[in-house]
């Protein structure tokens, strides 16, 4: 591989303004490329999509429409429904649904919200109090001029039947109208008894045909007079939750892209502030739902991560100029900039959408991106006192950049552990960076060697250049000396630390390998009970429109979410099954605290709109004949939302309250293990709630984490061993590989840093920076022992230049995570503080104990004679 990387090299130091204008034309229109990329909502990047959860929840999808979006109507509900705001509220769920009366301007003109809906027609279905209650005066009126009409039709036959019978019989006239009159009257008798029927079954007592405007035909229908005049009867709690709430539920085609979802929500925001749907008195809207919140949080996390990106490139250009001692102090990070573009500009050309997990990928590949580009920076300066840079780079590329090659593919190597998560999005996270690391090495080989040999040649033939940059330098310098100076005394204290260290690695290695061993096992064993923070509203910013929304709803409705259960079967109006949906809800709103009288508010689980609701007692499920019938007189425009026309899948629904996904998941297993339907059917659960709650348990089971690390750790061994070929020389830097990870999980617990579902894969960024560290350390004591030099002469030397490098890199990185410590966004910060965790143990601890793992190392392997030594260079503390 060395001569390949020699060739690479070399073309680069050839033509080095090539190189360096085909890199920058690259990078420039990749970075165009890339900020076209649109943050994504979409379900499948949260569960898999061969999942149970996943594939049941895509079928929800396709035949019920998307996840709801809720616009909570606050007010008393007197208010809401018993005067002109139940025409407001109709008007407005019209407008939802895109229906426009033909050649009539929609309601606030062909540019208004109502117009655009009409055009586009995003919205599959709406569902709210007053197309429920405009219907149920549809449905009563027409029932009741069918049966008229009917009765009417009997009445005449029966009259004139009785009239022919008296006729025959030779009755008078008279009676004969008297007997026609009588059989007339009877027929008439039964349409009563009929109306009485109907009555029962909307709850109501009629004493004419039904009207919207009717106050008294809707308080029928609507309130509870057993429970209070102002209270809703609990089987419509769907729509009307409380005294004080309305719901209306506004489901999108399943079929939409991001950007006209998003659109979609906009505009639905946009209409409740139209003046003809504004409600009189103490009422108001509220939009919110799952697909407004993740809307919003992925556009908020977006603008904020790219603004704690730009703070944490300034950071760690300062950082650079401080810390690492070259004429082209701020270059590692400028190919690692072009390394994130080109990685991010590919996954526009593709297709690509971004996740929480690829954002995060940003911050995680600056620092790797600035890591290869100063060691191998570094390894060409320091030839460059003894030739110039084209053969400085050649010798670099011929002796050191194997080295950092495989350093870089055991960091990859770890990363593709990732592949294993069961949450797609993570897997992508691992992807993204496998990938950005092969461009970030390829970009210090290629342009970092162009720029490098550039600069070389331009100094050395413009004097005034080489002024500008020396002095540019100096500068640098004397703000380093003044840093130094302040930081004096801490790196006295360094020096002390570091000389005792070595005298504790050279003189009882075993020693200090057992103590770090015992500190990474307890590290290890605590990590099982550090906190993992699950629960959303607490990790994004409280000031977010969809969040404080959402918290509305939790606390006017008593819930925030909703778990589907999506029932199949051949056909669903099977007695058995039906009976089986019923004792299924009543037994899960009652294990969780339901009852009508109490409410949602003190419960876990509320009825949602679901199959069951049309049938409130035994009789109306008795037979087959009587489910159909009963279907078939249902409203379709209600029907449609529990079962299907061919009555093959039907929906059962839960509404459930905010709660960390943890405990969210507890429930959601208890409604598992409870999904036992009869012979013919199958029922599986579905919904955000369902993948988001499964997608957290699967990213911080403490299980799951610890066999993601030992895959880890085999995998970079078993790249250690193949490209060494000798176990003595592979197990070498994979020790304090392995015990990084203890010590960060140690530190974090002692510090109380909780994880959440985006840091919890950190754990691999863990053995994929000491990996880093480890092998390109090690490789270098190996060239100075091979060198002649004693060990504790090749540590010092080690660790003055090598060790040296890998602490800038390591403290630009460190400095660059630690700006998204200071996100208002918790995920963001808490993300950052254990990323700044991890990198910071895994550098002190593979800088402090690797030197007892290389003693105990050279008392099992007998060296042969070396050559004469070399001088040692100073300084002996790395700085």
């Amino acid at each position: 591989m060395s001569r390949w990387f020699e060739r690479v090299v070399g073309a680069a130091a050839v033509r080095p303004g090539r190189v360096l204008a085909v890199a920058g034309v690259l990078t420039v229109l990749a970075a165009g490329l890339a900020l076209g990329l649109t943050p994504s909502t979409a379900t499948d990047a949260l569960v898999s999509k061969g999942s149970a959860s996943s594939a049941a929840t895509e079928r929800y999808r396709q035949r019920f429409g998307d996840h709801s979006i809720i616009v909570l109507v606050r007010g008393d509900l007197p208010n809401l429904v018993l005067t002109s705001n139940l025409a407001r509220l109709l008007g407005l769920e019209g407008c939802l649904s895109g229906n426009k009366p033909a050649k009539q301007v929609a309601p606030g003109g062909p540019n208004s919200p109502c117009a655009a809906f009409a055009r586009t027609k995003p919205v599959r279905v709406v569902y709210g109090p007053g197309t429920f209650i405009n219907s149920a005066v549809g449905e009563i009126n027409d029932q009741f001029s069918q049966q008229l009409q009917v009765k009417a039709a009997e009445a005449q036959r029966a009259a004139a039947a009785a009239r022919g019978l008296a006729r025959k019989q030779g009755r008078s006239q008279a009676e004969q109208d008297r007997l026609a009159k009588s059989a007339s009257d009877l027929v008439y008798a039964q349409f009563t008894r009929s109306l009485l029927e109907l009555n029962l079954r909307y709850g109501l007592n009629l004493r004419g045909l039904p009207r919207l405007d009717d106050p008294d035909f809707v308080s029928a229908l609507v309130f509870d007079p057993a429970r209070g005049a102002s209270t809703p009867k609990a089987r419509f709690a769907y729509l009307f939750p409380n005294a004080h709430s309305a719901v209306i539920q506004v489901r999108l085609r399943p079929d939409l892209s991001e950007a006209q979802r998003a659109k979609a929500i906009g505009l639905v925001r946009k209409a409740v502030e139209m003046k003809e749907f504004k409600l009189t008195g103490a009422a108001s809207y509220t939009v919110t739902g799952a697909p407004v919140v993740v809307q919003d949080l992925a556009g908020v996390l977006t603008q904020s991560l790219v603004r704690l990106l730009v703070l944490a490139l300034i950071v760690m250009a300062l950082v650079l100029a401080l810390v690492f001692r070259s004429r082209l102090r701020l270059l590692p990070l400028v190919i690692a900039l072009a390394a994130v573009a080109l990685t991010f500009g590919a996954m526009a050309l593709f297709g690509a959408t971004l996740t929480m997990a690829s954002i995060a990928v940003l911050p995680v590949l600056l620092g790797l991106g600035v890591d290869y580009a100063i060691q191998y920076q570094a390894r060409v300066e320091e030839g460059e006192a003894d030739a110039s840079t084209h053969a400085a780079a050649m010798r670099a590329a011929r002796l050191s950049v194997p080295t950092i090659a495989t350093a870089g593919l055991a960091t990859a190597v770890g990363f593709l552990v990732l592949l294993l998560s069961p949450v797609p999005m993570v897997r992508g996270f691992g992807l993204l960076l496998v990938f950005g690391v092969a461009l970030a090495f390829m970009l210090a080989l290629s342009a970092g060697t162009a720029a490098l040999v550039a600069a070389g040649r331009a100094g050395a033939a413009d004097g005034r250049l080489a002024r500008s940059t020396r002095g540019a330098g100096e500068l640098f310098d004397e703000l380093a000396a003044a840093v130094g100076r302040l930081a004096r005394p801490l790196r006295r204290l360094a020096g002390r630390v570091w000389a005792a260290m070595l005298r504790e690695a050279l003189g009882r290695p075993r020693r200090v390998l057992l103590i770090a061993v015992a500190v990474a096992v307890l590290g290890l064993a605590a990590d099982t009970q550090t906190e993992v923070n699950s629960n959303l509203l607490r990790l994004v910013p409280q000031d977010l429109r969809g969040v404080r929304d959402l918290d509305t709803l939790q606390r006017s409705t008593g819930v925030a979410g909703e778990i589907d259960v999506l029932v199949e079967g051949k056909d669903l109006t099977d007695p058995k099954v039906v009976a089986w949906m019923r004792s299924y809800q009543s037994g899960l709103l009652k294990r969780y605290g339901y009852t009508p009288s109490n409410g949602c508010g003190r419960a876990q689980l509320c009825p949602a709109l679901s199959l069951p609701d049309l049938f409130r007692s035994p009789q109306a499920s008795a037979d087959r004949a009587r489910i159909r019938a009963l279907l078939g007189a249902v409203p379709p425009y209600f029907s449609q939302a529990v079962i299907t026309a061919d009555r093959r899948t039907a929906n059962l629904s839960f509404g459930i309250k905010l709660m960390p996904l943890d405990r969210q998941q507890q429930v959601i297993d208890v409604m598992r293990a409870r999904l036992k339907p009869p012979k013919g059917a199958t029922a599986e659960l579905a919904g955000l709630q369902v993948l988001g709650a499964e997608a957290n348990a699967a990213l911080s089971s403490p299980l799951r984490r610890l066999g993601t690390l030992l895959a880890a750790l085999l995998a970079v061994a078993l790249v250690l061993l193949a490209v060494y070929r000798r176990w003595e020389r592979a197990w070498i830097p994979l020790v304090p590989i392995a015990l990084a990870t203890g010590w960060s999980a140690l530190v974090l617990f002692a510090l109380r840093v909780p994880l959440n579902p985006m840091s919890a894969t950190l754990g691999a960024l863990v053995i994929a920076i000491s990996t880093e560290f480890s092998v390109l350390l090690t490789a270098r004591y190996r060239e100075e022992r091979a060198g002649g030099l004693e060990p504790a002469d090749a540590l010092r030397r080690t660790y003055g230049s090598t060790g040296a490098a890998v602490i800038a890199s390591g403290a630009t990185a460190i400095a660059g995570f630690a700006v998204l410590a200071l996100s208002d966004v918790r995920m963001l910060s808490d993300f950052g503080r254990v990323t700044v965790v991890d990198l910071a143990v895994s550098l002190l601890g593979v800088l402090a104990v690797l030197p007892a793992v290389l003693m105990l190392a050279e008392r099992r392997t007998p060296r042969r004679a070396a050559p004469a030594a070399r001088p040692v260079a100073e300084p002996a503390v790395p700085a």
